[in-house]
């Protein structure tokens, strides 16, 4: 029998914050990185999300922070100010920097006066077992589920636990429902972001809506079921692209 596959066939099958100073161990779990917690891809990644879910009136924004085991490494160094977020971020970065716990991501909208709440995907766990992280998500909930692997989707021949890959952004889209979005960090990998995300699309499937947006090295790529929805993610992106220096694809 003929006709579309179901979202999760379409797709091709196929965290990040460390200080050198501090690191943070969960229950029963390894020490993880705290990997730029604060620094400026902090700091545009949250005056974006934060300008994203007041936008367009979520009320959760869900962070799902794919924490890897410490690897000693000395990233993380650049000053939130490289980037110009708003003022309330700016503050909100510098105490994550002085602060250096995970727990203090929920406090954004606090900051920001955003009429949202921010949730940690399984409380900020080490991601161990793809199939168990990505589970769980509440399908009544109308949200952002902001992914935050080390490096962003998973390249063509290989994945680890330092990327998101296809079939766990099927899995996850196969939980939310039909106005929800997925935001996921990629971060540069030699190639122009606007010919990278034009790779990722053709993976997604063409069951999969997208738009993406980028500044200096990362880009944030937006993925729905709904093109009503990721429409109103373009428009927004555009909106946020004549008050900072980022560039909107697709």
């Amino acid at each position: 029998m003929h006709g579309p596959k179901p979202v999760r066939d379409r797709i091709d099958a196929r965290s990040r914050y460390h200080d050198d100073r501090a690191v943070v161990t969960c229950q029963n779990e390894p020490t993880v990185k705290l990997q730029y917690l604060g620094d400026s891809k902090d700091s545009f990644k949250w005056d974006y999300h934060d300008y994203l879910a007041s936008e367009l009136k979520f009320p959760w924004l869900n962070v799902a922070l794919m924490l890897t085991p410490d690897d000693g490494g000395n990233d993380g160094k650049t000053k939130a100010e490289w980037f110009p977020a708003r003022t309330p971020v700016l503050r909100f970065c510098r105490d994550l920097q002085s602060n250096r716990t995970i727990e203090r991501i929920k406090t954004l909208p606090r900051n920001t006066g955003g009429a949202y709440e921010v949730t940690l995907h399984k409380d900020g766990r080490h991601l161990t077992n793809r199939a168990e992280y990505f589970s769980g998500f509440d399908s009544s909930r109308e949200q952002i589920v902001f992914l935050d692997p080390d490096n962003g989707f998973e390249p063509e021949k290989s994945c680890d636990d330092k990327h998101v890959s296809y079939r766990d952004v099927a899995a996850l889209l196969g939980q939310l429902s039909e106005t929800s979005i997925v935001s996921a960090f990629h971060h540069f990998r030699r190639v122009s972001f606007p010919d990278d995300f034009a790779r990722i699309r053709e993976r997604l499937g063409a069951g999969c809506h997208s738009t993406a947006i980028y500044w200096h090295s990362l880009m944030f790529v937006a993925i729905g079921k709904s093109e009503r929805s990721i429409q109103a993610v373009r428009t927004a992106n555009t909106a946020y692209a004549k008050r900072c220096p980022v560039k909107v694809v697709g």
